[in-house]
Protein backbone atom coordinates (compact mmCIF):
# COMPACT_ATOMS: atom_id res chain seq x y z
CA UNK A 1 0.00 0.00 0.00
CA UNK A 2 0.99 3.64 -0.04
CA UNK A 3 2.49 3.93 3.60
CA UNK A 4 4.40 0.70 2.85
CA UNK A 5 5.85 1.60 -0.17
CA UNK A 6 6.75 4.73 0.96
CA UNK A 7 8.45 3.55 4.15
CA UNK A 8 10.44 0.63 1.62
CA UNK A 9 11.85 3.77 -0.43
CA UNK A 10 13.36 4.92 2.15
CA UNK A 11 14.54 1.61 4.03
CA UNK A 12 16.18 0.37 0.84
CA UNK A 13 16.84 3.42 -0.88
CA UNK A 14 16.14 1.97 -4.04
CA UNK A 15 12.87 3.71 -5.38
CA UNK A 16 12.92 2.11 -8.46
CA UNK A 17 12.95 -1.37 -7.36
CA UNK A 18 10.04 -0.36 -4.58
CA UNK A 19 7.39 1.16 -7.29
CA UNK A 20 7.89 -1.05 -10.11
CA UNK A 21 7.03 -3.74 -7.92
CA UNK A 22 3.78 -1.74 -6.37
CA UNK A 23 2.40 -0.66 -9.99
CA UNK A 24 3.04 -4.74 -10.85
CA UNK A 25 0.77 -5.29 -7.79
CA UNK A 26 -2.02 -2.73 -8.85
CA UNK A 27 -2.12 -3.80 -12.59
CA UNK A 28 -2.44 -7.86 -11.58
CA UNK A 29 -4.65 -7.17 -8.55
CA UNK A 30 -7.12 -5.43 -11.26
CA UNK A 31 -6.76 -8.09 -13.80
CA UNK A 32 -6.65 -11.61 -11.38
CA UNK A 33 -9.39 -10.26 -8.67
CA UNK A 34 -11.30 -7.42 -10.64
CA UNK A 35 -11.72 -9.00 -14.16
CA UNK A 36 -10.23 -5.27 -15.80
CA UNK A 37 -8.80 -5.14 -18.56
CA UNK A 38 -4.86 -5.72 -18.20
CA UNK A 39 -3.98 -3.80 -21.46
CA UNK A 40 -5.51 -0.47 -20.69
CA UNK A 41 -2.68 -0.60 -17.75
CA UNK A 42 0.06 -1.22 -20.30
CA UNK A 43 -1.07 1.58 -22.56
CA UNK A 44 -0.18 3.92 -19.84
CA UNK A 45 3.24 2.46 -19.50
CA UNK A 46 3.81 2.20 -23.33
CA UNK A 47 2.47 5.36 -24.26
CA UNK A 48 4.89 6.86 -20.94
CA UNK A 49 8.05 5.11 -22.43
CA UNK A 50 7.06 6.51 -25.74
CA UNK A 51 6.23 10.14 -24.53
CA UNK A 52 9.85 9.87 -22.97
CA UNK A 53 12.01 8.25 -25.58
CA UNK A 54 12.69 5.14 -23.11
CA UNK A 55 12.71 1.59 -25.12
CA UNK A 56 12.97 -0.72 -22.48
CA UNK A 57 11.32 -1.19 -18.99
CA UNK A 58 15.05 -0.93 -17.21
CA UNK A 59 15.40 2.51 -18.68
CA UNK A 60 13.13 3.74 -16.61
CA UNK A 61 13.59 5.58 -12.89
CA UNK A 62 12.51 5.53 -9.55
CA UNK A 63 10.44 8.88 -10.18
CA UNK A 64 9.23 7.28 -13.56
CA UNK A 65 7.95 4.10 -11.46
CA UNK A 66 6.39 6.16 -8.52
CA UNK A 67 4.66 8.07 -11.55
CA UNK A 68 2.84 5.47 -13.19
CA UNK A 69 2.32 3.71 -10.03
CA UNK A 70 0.10 7.17 -9.41
CA UNK A 71 -1.67 6.85 -13.34
CA UNK A 72 -2.15 3.02 -12.68
CA UNK A 73 -4.14 4.04 -9.26
CA UNK A 74 -6.12 6.65 -10.74
CA UNK A 75 -7.16 4.31 -13.92
CA UNK A 76 -8.28 1.45 -10.92
CA UNK A 77 -10.49 3.86 -9.18
CA UNK A 78 -12.18 4.76 -12.70
CA UNK A 79 -12.34 1.20 -13.51
CA UNK A 80 -13.80 0.90 -9.89
CA UNK A 81 -15.14 3.56 -8.55
CA UNK A 82 -13.08 3.26 -5.54
CA UNK A 83 -9.45 3.49 -4.66
CA UNK A 84 -7.27 0.90 -4.62
CA UNK A 85 -7.23 -0.66 -1.46
CA UNK A 86 -4.43 0.05 1.37
CA UNK A 87 -5.85 -2.84 3.95
CA UNK A 88 -3.63 -5.49 3.64
CA UNK A 89 -5.37 -8.58 4.43
CA UNK A 90 -8.62 -7.17 2.02
CA UNK A 91 -5.98 -7.51 -1.09
CA UNK A 92 -4.87 -11.06 0.54
CA UNK A 93 -8.26 -12.38 0.93
CA UNK A 94 -9.84 -11.17 -2.31
CA UNK A 95 -6.68 -12.84 -4.15
CA UNK A 96 -7.18 -15.91 -2.69
CA UNK A 97 -10.73 -15.96 -3.58
CA UNK A 98 -10.58 -15.23 -6.88
CA UNK A 99 -7.80 -17.89 -7.04
CA UNK A 100 -10.73 -20.23 -6.23
CA UNK A 101 -13.17 -19.00 -8.59
CA UNK A 102 -11.25 -19.03 -11.26
CA UNK A 103 -11.75 -23.29 -11.08
CA UNK A 104 -15.16 -21.86 -13.04
CA UNK A 105 -13.87 -19.65 -15.17
CA UNK A 106 -14.74 -20.06 -18.90
CA UNK A 107 -10.93 -20.62 -20.08
CA UNK A 108 -10.36 -22.94 -17.06
CA UNK A 109 -13.54 -25.30 -18.04
CA UNK A 110 -12.21 -25.40 -21.46
CA UNK A 111 -8.71 -26.37 -20.53
CA UNK A 112 -10.08 -28.96 -18.67
CA UNK A 113 -12.42 -30.67 -21.40
CA UNK A 114 -9.12 -30.42 -23.86
CA UNK A 115 -6.96 -32.31 -21.17
CA UNK A 116 -9.13 -34.53 -19.69
CA UNK A 117 -9.57 -33.10 -16.70
CA UNK A 118 -12.37 -34.06 -14.18
CA UNK A 119 -14.50 -30.90 -12.92
CA UNK A 120 -14.27 -31.89 -9.44
CA UNK A 121 -10.74 -32.11 -9.12
CA UNK A 122 -10.34 -28.61 -7.76
CA UNK A 123 -8.07 -26.19 -7.55
CA UNK A 124 -5.73 -24.70 -4.61
CA UNK A 125 -4.04 -21.61 -3.33
CA UNK A 126 -0.53 -21.44 -2.00
CA UNK A 127 0.68 -18.32 -0.14
CA UNK A 128 4.49 -18.04 0.20
CA UNK A 129 7.04 -15.13 0.80
CA UNK A 130 7.59 -12.89 -2.13
CA UNK A 131 11.56 -12.65 -3.16
CA UNK A 132 12.14 -9.93 -6.02
CA UNK A 133 14.63 -10.49 -9.28
CA UNK A 134 13.99 -6.52 -10.01
CA UNK A 135 16.00 -5.38 -6.81
CA UNK A 136 19.24 -4.69 -8.69
CA UNK A 137 21.25 -5.63 -11.81
CA UNK A 138 22.28 -8.51 -9.71
CA UNK A 139 18.82 -9.65 -9.55
CA UNK A 140 16.82 -11.71 -12.23
CA UNK A 141 13.88 -13.98 -13.10
CA UNK A 142 13.76 -17.29 -15.07
CA UNK A 143 12.54 -20.46 -16.20
CA UNK A 144 14.31 -23.33 -16.92
CA UNK A 145 14.18 -27.15 -17.94
CA UNK A 146 16.26 -29.77 -16.95
CA UNK A 147 16.11 -31.33 -20.53
CA UNK A 148 15.37 -29.69 -23.66
CA UNK A 149 11.53 -29.92 -24.39
CA UNK A 150 11.71 -29.39 -27.82
CA UNK A 151 13.94 -32.04 -28.74
CA UNK A 152 14.41 -34.04 -25.48
CA UNK A 153 17.80 -33.38 -25.65
CA UNK A 154 19.59 -33.78 -22.41
CA UNK A 155 20.76 -30.14 -21.47
CA UNK A 156 19.57 -27.21 -19.83
CA UNK A 157 17.03 -25.26 -21.30
CA UNK A 158 15.43 -22.01 -20.49
CA UNK A 159 15.19 -17.84 -20.36
CA UNK A 160 16.37 -15.70 -18.07
CA UNK A 161 15.75 -11.65 -17.27
CA UNK A 162 18.15 -9.66 -15.07
CA UNK A 163 16.45 -6.89 -12.92
CA UNK A 164 12.88 -8.11 -14.06
CA UNK A 165 9.92 -10.25 -12.35
CA UNK A 166 8.85 -13.61 -13.35
CA UNK A 167 5.44 -12.00 -15.14
CA UNK A 168 7.65 -10.26 -17.35
CA UNK A 169 9.32 -13.53 -18.61
CA UNK A 170 6.05 -16.15 -18.84
CA UNK A 171 3.53 -13.04 -20.44
CA UNK A 172 6.06 -12.35 -22.89
CA UNK A 173 5.86 -8.89 -22.55
CA UNK A 174 9.69 -8.61 -22.93
CA UNK A 175 12.31 -10.74 -25.26
CA UNK A 176 14.31 -12.46 -23.14
CA UNK A 177 18.01 -13.69 -22.66
CA UNK A 178 18.95 -17.44 -23.28
CA UNK A 179 20.61 -19.74 -20.74
CA UNK A 180 23.56 -19.69 -23.08
CA UNK A 181 23.71 -15.80 -21.62
CA UNK A 182 22.73 -16.92 -17.92
CA UNK A 183 26.04 -18.89 -17.98
CA UNK A 184 28.36 -16.12 -19.41
CA UNK A 185 27.16 -13.18 -16.90
CA UNK A 186 26.14 -15.58 -13.72
CA UNK A 187 28.02 -18.45 -14.50
CA UNK A 188 28.19 -19.49 -10.25
CA UNK A 189 24.89 -19.12 -9.76
CA UNK A 190 24.00 -21.11 -13.25
CA UNK A 191 25.99 -24.09 -11.71
CA UNK A 192 23.94 -23.56 -8.33
CA UNK A 193 21.11 -24.15 -10.39
CA UNK A 194 22.15 -27.17 -12.64
CA UNK A 195 22.99 -29.33 -9.50
CA UNK A 196 19.26 -28.68 -8.55
CA UNK A 197 17.75 -28.85 -11.98
CA UNK A 198 19.40 -32.49 -12.12
CA UNK A 199 18.52 -33.20 -8.76
CA UNK A 200 14.67 -32.61 -8.48
CA UNK A 201 14.99 -34.96 -12.15
CA UNK A 202 16.16 -37.71 -10.21
CA UNK A 203 13.84 -37.15 -7.26
CA UNK A 204 10.70 -36.83 -9.62
CA UNK A 205 11.93 -39.19 -12.17
CA UNK A 206 10.87 -36.99 -15.26
CA UNK A 207 11.66 -33.46 -17.04
CA UNK A 208 11.25 -30.41 -14.62
CA UNK A 209 10.32 -27.12 -15.69
CA UNK A 210 11.58 -24.79 -12.59
CA UNK A 211 10.60 -21.07 -12.06
CA UNK A 212 13.74 -19.37 -10.42
CA UNK A 213 14.19 -16.08 -8.99
CA UNK A 214 17.90 -14.18 -8.11
CA UNK A 215 17.98 -11.68 -5.52
CA UNK A 216 20.50 -9.80 -5.10
CA UNK A 217 22.99 -12.63 -6.15
CA UNK A 218 21.32 -15.26 -4.30
CA UNK A 219 19.45 -18.12 -6.51
CA UNK A 220 15.49 -19.40 -4.87
CA UNK A 221 13.71 -22.08 -6.66
CA UNK A 222 10.27 -20.58 -6.77
CA UNK A 223 8.68 -24.26 -8.35
CA UNK A 224 8.93 -27.54 -9.97
CA UNK A 225 6.68 -29.42 -12.00
CA UNK A 226 6.92 -32.26 -15.09
CA UNK A 227 7.21 -30.33 -17.84
CA UNK A 228 5.54 -29.62 -20.84
CA UNK A 229 7.48 -31.18 -23.93
CA UNK A 230 6.71 -31.57 -27.35
CA UNK A 231 5.40 -34.74 -29.12
CA UNK A 232 9.27 -35.58 -30.31
CA UNK A 233 10.79 -34.85 -26.65
CA UNK A 234 7.99 -36.86 -24.75
CA UNK A 235 9.39 -39.87 -26.58
CA UNK A 236 13.05 -39.41 -26.36
CA UNK A 237 13.18 -38.16 -22.51
CA UNK A 238 11.18 -41.33 -22.27
CA UNK A 239 13.37 -43.78 -23.72
CA UNK A 240 16.54 -41.87 -21.80
CA UNK A 241 14.74 -42.30 -18.45
CA UNK A 242 14.41 -45.57 -19.19
CA UNK A 243 18.18 -46.34 -20.23
CA UNK A 244 19.56 -43.98 -17.12
CA UNK A 245 17.79 -46.77 -15.11
CA UNK A 246 15.19 -43.71 -13.53
CA UNK A 247 11.86 -45.81 -14.74
CA UNK A 248 11.35 -48.81 -15.53
CA UNK A 249 10.57 -49.70 -18.90
CA UNK A 250 6.32 -50.24 -18.64
CA UNK A 251 6.73 -46.06 -16.63
CA UNK A 252 8.16 -45.45 -19.98
CA UNK A 253 5.75 -46.79 -22.07
CA UNK A 254 2.46 -44.94 -20.04
CA UNK A 255 4.77 -41.70 -20.00
CA UNK A 256 4.07 -41.36 -23.56
CA UNK A 257 0.54 -40.66 -24.89
CA UNK A 258 -1.39 -41.64 -28.20
CA UNK A 259 -1.52 -38.16 -28.40
CA UNK A 260 2.39 -37.85 -28.69
CA UNK A 261 3.04 -40.94 -31.00
CA UNK A 262 0.06 -38.75 -33.27
CA UNK A 263 2.14 -35.88 -32.84
CA UNK A 264 5.12 -36.95 -33.49
CA UNK A 265 4.74 -37.19 -37.32
CA UNK A 266 4.11 -33.57 -37.19
CA UNK A 267 4.58 -32.73 -40.92
CA UNK A 268 7.23 -30.04 -42.26
CA UNK A 269 7.21 -28.17 -45.11
CA UNK A 270 8.57 -29.48 -48.62
CA UNK A 271 12.22 -28.76 -49.22
CA UNK A 272 11.82 -28.17 -52.33
CA UNK A 273 9.58 -25.63 -52.24
CA UNK A 274 10.37 -23.84 -49.32
CA UNK A 275 13.67 -22.95 -50.86
CA UNK A 276 12.03 -20.88 -53.06
CA UNK A 277 9.89 -19.24 -50.76
CA UNK A 278 10.51 -15.64 -49.26
CA UNK A 279 11.03 -15.24 -45.95
CA UNK A 280 8.79 -12.56 -44.09
CA UNK A 281 10.93 -12.58 -40.98
CA UNK A 282 12.19 -14.86 -38.26
CA UNK A 283 11.45 -15.40 -34.60
CA UNK A 284 12.09 -17.81 -31.84
CA UNK A 285 11.10 -21.31 -32.51
CA UNK A 286 8.84 -21.93 -29.87
CA UNK A 287 7.10 -25.22 -30.73
CA UNK A 288 7.48 -27.46 -33.44
CA UNK A 289 5.80 -28.34 -36.93
CA UNK A 290 4.75 -26.48 -40.19
CA UNK A 291 1.42 -24.89 -40.94
CA UNK A 292 -0.22 -22.98 -43.66
CA UNK A 293 -3.27 -20.27 -43.38
CA UNK A 294 -4.70 -17.13 -43.14
CA UNK A 295 -3.65 -14.45 -40.71
CA UNK A 296 -6.36 -13.55 -37.90
CA UNK A 297 -5.53 -11.73 -34.78
CA UNK A 298 -7.83 -12.33 -32.50
CA UNK A 299 -9.58 -15.64 -30.93
CA UNK A 300 -13.00 -14.92 -31.88
CA UNK A 301 -12.36 -13.98 -35.59
CA UNK A 302 -9.83 -17.30 -36.10
CA UNK A 303 -12.79 -19.65 -34.39
CA UNK A 304 -15.53 -17.90 -36.12
CA UNK A 305 -13.80 -18.78 -39.75
CA UNK A 306 -12.38 -22.13 -38.27
CA UNK A 307 -16.11 -23.33 -38.69
CA UNK A 308 -15.90 -22.72 -42.07
CA UNK A 309 -13.08 -25.20 -42.60
CA UNK A 310 -10.52 -21.85 -43.18
CA UNK A 311 -6.79 -22.49 -42.35
CA UNK A 312 -6.17 -20.37 -39.44
CA UNK A 313 -2.76 -18.24 -38.35
CA UNK A 314 -3.14 -16.77 -35.08
CA UNK A 315 -0.85 -13.82 -34.74
CA UNK A 316 -0.87 -12.21 -31.47
CA UNK A 317 1.03 -9.42 -29.68
CA UNK A 318 1.03 -12.15 -26.82
CA UNK A 319 -1.36 -14.60 -25.69
CA UNK A 320 -3.19 -15.31 -22.82
CA UNK A 321 -5.57 -18.35 -21.32
CA UNK A 322 -8.28 -16.78 -23.02
CA UNK A 323 -6.49 -17.57 -26.29
CA UNK A 324 -6.71 -21.12 -25.30
CA UNK A 325 -9.69 -21.72 -27.92
CA UNK A 326 -8.16 -19.65 -30.79
CA UNK A 327 -4.72 -21.53 -30.32
CA UNK A 328 -6.69 -24.51 -30.70
CA UNK A 329 -8.41 -24.13 -34.33
CA UNK A 330 -5.06 -22.73 -35.60
CA UNK A 331 -2.52 -24.62 -37.71
CA UNK A 332 0.11 -21.71 -35.98
CA UNK A 333 0.64 -19.49 -33.64
CA UNK A 334 2.98 -16.07 -33.50
CA UNK A 335 3.94 -13.69 -31.14
CA UNK A 336 5.10 -10.69 -31.09
CA UNK A 337 6.88 -10.87 -27.88
CA UNK A 338 7.75 -13.09 -25.67
CA UNK A 339 10.37 -16.35 -25.73
CA UNK A 340 10.46 -20.00 -25.37
CA UNK A 341 8.88 -20.59 -21.98
CA UNK A 342 6.28 -17.77 -22.84
CA UNK A 343 2.09 -19.10 -22.62
CA UNK A 344 2.23 -19.52 -25.89
CA UNK A 345 4.99 -21.60 -26.45
CA UNK A 346 4.31 -23.73 -23.25
CA UNK A 347 0.53 -24.22 -24.47
CA UNK A 348 1.16 -24.73 -28.54
CA UNK A 349 3.85 -27.14 -27.40
CA UNK A 350 1.23 -29.06 -24.85
CA UNK A 351 -1.43 -28.83 -27.62
CA UNK A 352 1.39 -30.02 -30.32
CA UNK A 353 0.39 -26.96 -32.40
CA UNK A 354 3.71 -24.98 -34.54
CA UNK A 355 4.31 -21.54 -32.83
CA UNK A 356 6.90 -18.77 -33.28
CA UNK A 357 7.26 -16.43 -30.49
CA UNK A 358 9.47 -12.70 -30.09
CA UNK A 359 8.72 -11.91 -33.44
CA UNK A 360 9.78 -8.10 -32.84
CA UNK A 361 9.46 -6.85 -36.69
CA UNK A 362 6.49 -7.40 -36.43
CA UNK A 363 3.83 -4.70 -36.20
CA UNK A 364 0.13 -5.74 -35.54
CA UNK A 365 -2.82 -3.60 -35.90
CA UNK A 366 -6.18 -5.16 -34.08
CA UNK A 367 -8.23 -2.30 -35.18
CA UNK A 368 -7.16 -1.97 -38.93
CA UNK A 369 -6.87 -5.74 -38.45
CA UNK A 370 -3.03 -5.47 -40.16
CA UNK A 371 0.45 -6.51 -39.53
CA UNK A 372 3.50 -4.72 -41.15
CA UNK A 373 7.03 -6.07 -41.79
CA UNK A 374 9.86 -3.98 -42.71
CA UNK A 375 7.09 -1.70 -44.45
CA UNK A 376 5.10 -4.16 -46.52
CA UNK A 377 1.34 -4.83 -45.13
CA UNK A 378 -0.15 -7.86 -44.37
CA UNK A 379 -4.07 -8.27 -44.16
CA UNK A 380 -6.49 -10.40 -42.19
CA UNK A 381 -6.98 -13.14 -44.38
CA UNK A 382 -3.63 -13.53 -46.35
CA UNK A 383 -1.52 -16.73 -46.51
CA UNK A 384 1.49 -17.16 -45.27
CA UNK A 385 3.34 -20.17 -43.52
CA UNK A 386 4.80 -20.93 -40.29
CA UNK A 387 8.15 -23.15 -39.66
CA UNK A 388 8.00 -24.40 -35.87
CA UNK A 389 11.15 -25.55 -36.14
CA UNK A 390 12.92 -23.15 -37.46
CA UNK A 391 11.22 -19.64 -36.37
CA UNK A 392 10.59 -18.62 -40.01
CA UNK A 393 7.70 -16.97 -41.28
CA UNK A 394 6.74 -17.30 -45.16
CA UNK A 395 4.50 -15.37 -47.19
CA UNK A 396 1.60 -17.98 -49.09
CA UNK A 397 1.45 -21.38 -48.70
CA UNK A 398 4.04 -24.35 -48.72
CA UNK A 399 2.83 -28.01 -49.18
CA UNK A 400 3.87 -30.31 -46.32
CA UNK A 401 5.25 -33.80 -45.66
CA UNK A 402 5.55 -36.40 -43.00
CA UNK A 403 8.83 -36.64 -41.26
CA UNK A 404 11.39 -39.18 -41.12
CA UNK A 405 11.15 -41.16 -38.17
CA UNK A 406 14.44 -40.93 -35.65
CA UNK A 407 16.22 -43.69 -33.08
CA UNK A 408 14.25 -42.66 -30.45
CA UNK A 409 10.59 -43.27 -32.18
CA UNK A 410 12.07 -46.18 -33.34
CA UNK A 411 13.29 -47.34 -29.90
CA UNK A 412 10.18 -46.31 -28.26
CA UNK A 413 8.05 -48.58 -30.88
CA UNK A 414 10.52 -51.48 -30.11
CA UNK A 415 9.78 -51.40 -26.52
CA UNK A 416 6.28 -50.99 -27.23
CA UNK A 417 6.04 -54.29 -29.70
CA UNK A 418 8.19 -55.95 -27.03
CA UNK A 419 4.96 -55.45 -24.37
CA UNK A 420 2.15 -55.29 -26.24
CA UNK A 421 -0.57 -58.01 -27.12
CA UNK A 422 -2.82 -56.23 -29.58
CA UNK A 423 -1.57 -56.93 -33.29
CA UNK A 424 -2.13 -53.88 -35.42
CA UNK A 425 -3.22 -54.31 -39.33
CA UNK A 426 -3.88 -50.69 -41.68
CA UNK A 427 -6.05 -49.57 -44.27
CA UNK A 428 -4.32 -49.24 -47.17
CA UNK A 429 -4.61 -49.62 -51.17
CA UNK A 430 -1.79 -48.54 -52.77
CA UNK A 431 1.75 -49.50 -52.90
CA UNK A 432 2.70 -46.14 -50.83
CA UNK A 433 0.22 -46.66 -48.21
CA UNK A 434 1.53 -50.26 -47.83
CA UNK A 435 4.82 -49.22 -47.50
CA UNK A 436 3.73 -46.50 -44.99
CA UNK A 437 1.85 -48.68 -42.74
CA UNK A 438 4.41 -51.71 -42.38
CA UNK A 439 7.23 -48.58 -41.21
CA UNK A 440 4.85 -47.84 -38.78
CA UNK A 441 4.05 -50.60 -37.24
CA UNK A 442 1.55 -52.50 -38.77
CA UNK A 443 1.33 -56.06 -39.16
CA UNK A 444 -1.00 -56.71 -42.17
CA UNK A 445 -3.70 -54.83 -44.11
CA UNK A 446 -6.87 -55.33 -42.34
CA UNK A 447 -9.00 -53.57 -45.25
CA UNK A 448 -7.63 -52.77 -48.65
CA UNK A 449 -10.87 -51.19 -50.69
CA UNK A 450 -9.94 -51.74 -54.21
CA UNK A 451 -12.08 -48.48 -55.38
CA UNK A 452 -9.38 -46.41 -53.83
CA UNK A 453 -7.11 -47.78 -56.24
CA UNK A 454 -8.25 -45.25 -58.99
CA UNK A 455 -8.68 -42.19 -57.37
CA UNK A 456 -5.07 -41.18 -59.36
CA UNK A 457 -5.85 -39.39 -62.72
CA UNK A 458 -4.17 -41.91 -64.66
CA UNK A 459 -6.04 -44.49 -63.41
CA UNK A 460 -9.66 -42.63 -62.57
CA UNK A 461 -10.14 -42.15 -66.63
CA UNK A 462 -10.69 -46.55 -67.24
CA UNK A 463 -12.70 -46.40 -63.89
CA UNK A 464 -15.21 -43.48 -65.41
CA UNK A 465 -15.36 -45.55 -69.07
CA UNK A 466 -16.40 -48.58 -66.60
CA UNK A 467 -18.91 -46.64 -64.46
CA UNK A 468 -20.63 -44.78 -67.76
CA UNK A 469 -21.13 -48.14 -69.89
CA UNK A 470 -23.91 -48.19 -72.12
CA UNK A 471 -23.93 -52.19 -73.30
CA UNK A 472 -22.57 -55.12 -71.60
CA UNK A 473 -19.91 -55.35 -74.10
CA UNK A 474 -18.62 -52.15 -73.04
CA UNK A 475 -18.64 -52.67 -69.29
CA UNK A 476 -16.70 -55.67 -69.87
CA UNK A 477 -14.04 -54.05 -71.75
CA UNK A 478 -13.95 -51.45 -69.40
CA UNK A 479 -13.59 -54.03 -66.36
CA UNK A 480 -10.38 -55.94 -68.14
CA UNK A 481 -8.46 -52.57 -68.35
CA UNK A 482 -9.22 -51.92 -64.52
CA UNK A 483 -8.56 -55.88 -64.21
CA UNK A 484 -5.23 -55.42 -65.94
CA UNK A 485 -4.25 -51.97 -63.94
CA UNK A 486 -5.47 -54.35 -60.33
CA UNK A 487 -3.48 -57.21 -61.01
CA UNK A 488 0.05 -55.13 -61.67
CA UNK A 489 -1.09 -52.81 -58.60
CA UNK A 490 -1.88 -56.45 -56.13
CA UNK A 491 1.25 -58.00 -57.85
CA UNK A 492 3.80 -55.29 -55.62
CA UNK A 493 1.74 -55.13 -52.89
CA UNK A 494 1.47 -58.93 -51.95
CA UNK A 495 5.17 -58.94 -52.95
CA UNK A 496 5.67 -56.07 -50.41
CA UNK A 497 3.69 -57.78 -47.43
CA UNK A 498 5.83 -60.86 -48.15
CA UNK A 499 3.22 -62.99 -46.23
CA UNK A 500 1.80 -60.32 -44.07
CA UNK A 501 -2.44 -60.88 -44.24
CA UNK A 502 -4.32 -58.85 -46.72
CA UNK A 503 -8.45 -58.38 -46.41
CA UNK A 504 -9.89 -56.95 -50.14
CA UNK A 505 -13.14 -55.34 -50.11
CA UNK A 506 -14.25 -55.66 -53.81
CA UNK A 507 -15.14 -52.77 -56.28
CA UNK A 508 -17.79 -50.86 -54.48
CA UNK A 509 -18.06 -47.08 -55.93
CA UNK A 510 -19.85 -44.63 -54.20
CA UNK A 511 -20.96 -42.55 -57.90
CA UNK A 512 -20.13 -38.98 -56.29
CA UNK A 513 -16.31 -39.71 -55.34
CA UNK A 514 -15.49 -40.69 -59.00
CA UNK A 515 -17.67 -38.07 -60.53
CA UNK A 516 -17.03 -34.44 -61.29
CA UNK A 517 -18.75 -31.70 -59.85
CA UNK A 518 -17.58 -28.65 -61.30
CA UNK A 519 -19.08 -27.86 -64.70
CA UNK A 520 -15.83 -26.93 -66.13
CA UNK A 521 -14.75 -30.80 -64.64
CA UNK A 522 -17.94 -32.42 -66.40
CA UNK A 523 -17.28 -30.64 -69.97
CA UNK A 524 -13.51 -31.76 -70.13
CA UNK A 525 -14.83 -35.23 -69.30
CA UNK A 526 -17.59 -35.33 -71.07
CA UNK A 527 -15.24 -34.48 -74.05
CA UNK A 528 -12.83 -37.08 -73.33
CA UNK A 529 -15.63 -39.70 -72.66
CA UNK A 530 -17.77 -38.56 -75.93
CA UNK A 531 -20.70 -38.89 -73.54
CA UNK A 532 -23.49 -36.23 -72.83
CA UNK A 533 -22.91 -33.56 -69.74
CA UNK A 534 -26.50 -34.05 -69.38
CA UNK A 535 -25.92 -37.69 -69.46
CA UNK A 536 -23.17 -37.37 -66.65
Amino acid sequence: NDKLAKEMAELTNNKRFVYDSYRRLIMMYADVVCGYDKKEFEKILEQYKKSHKYQYDNDLNGDDWFNITESFKKLYKDFAKEEFPQELKEQLLNAVSSVFKSWNNERAIYYRRMNNIPDSDGTAVNVQEMVYGNLNELSATGVGFSRNPSTGEDEFYGEFMINAQGEDLVSGVRTPLSFAEFKKQMPKLYAEFCTYAKKLERHYKDMQDMEFTIMDNKLYLLQTRNGKRTAKASIRIAVDLYNEGLISKNEAILRVSENDIENSLHETFKMKELKDAKLITKGLPASPGAGSGHIYFTTEQAIKVAKNNEAVILVRLETSPEDISGMNVSNAIITIRGGRTSHAAVVARGMGKCCVCGCNEIEINEKNKTMIVNGKKYKEGDLISVDGNSGNIYEGEIPTELPKLDKYFKEFMKMVYSVKKLKIRANAETITDVETSLKLGAEGIGLSRTEHMFFESNKLYHFRKMIIAETKEERIAALNEIKSIQIKDFEKILKKLDGLPLTVRYLDPPLHEFLPKSKEELKKLSRELKCSEKRL
